[in-house]
């Protein structure tokens, strides 16, 4: 049976630790911005210092996409080049979140790499 659901793994490695404050900020709109989309059915985050990761699950790819181009999270990622300078972001099928561990090894061999 085909995974009816959508797994989206980001990473920032940030500039500098002092941009946490900046990330805290719109993490904070972004986080607000998601509990408000039903598409979207679970959100992790986890980070420390300069390495921040979020994975999220959704029931459809067309309500992902619209998320990732509106709002708060529209908003972040035109901040990213003051934040960030690297970000990946890996999106696959599947029914749950995996466990962190996976998270991050399938981020870094399939994950698309934007540096700044």
């Amino acid at each position: 049976m085909a995974a009816s659901t959508y797994v989206t793994i980001t990473s920032l490695r940030l500039k500098s630790p002092l941009r946490f404050f900046l990330l805290s900020f719109l993490a904070m709109k972004i986080i607000g911005q998601l509990k408000n989309n039903s598409a979207c059915k679970q959100y992790k985050s986890r980070g420390f210092w300069t390495m921040h990761y979020t994975m999220s699950l959704w029931t459809d790819l067309p309500a992902l996409k619209t998320f990732a181009r509106e709002g708060a999270h529209l908003n972040g990622m035109r901040q990213s080049k003051k934040l960030a300078t690297e970000i990946k972001t890996y999106t696959f099928t599947a029914e749950k979140l995996p466990a962190w561990r996976e998270a991050k090894m399938l981020l870094h061999e399939h994950g698309k790499v934007f540096t700044f």
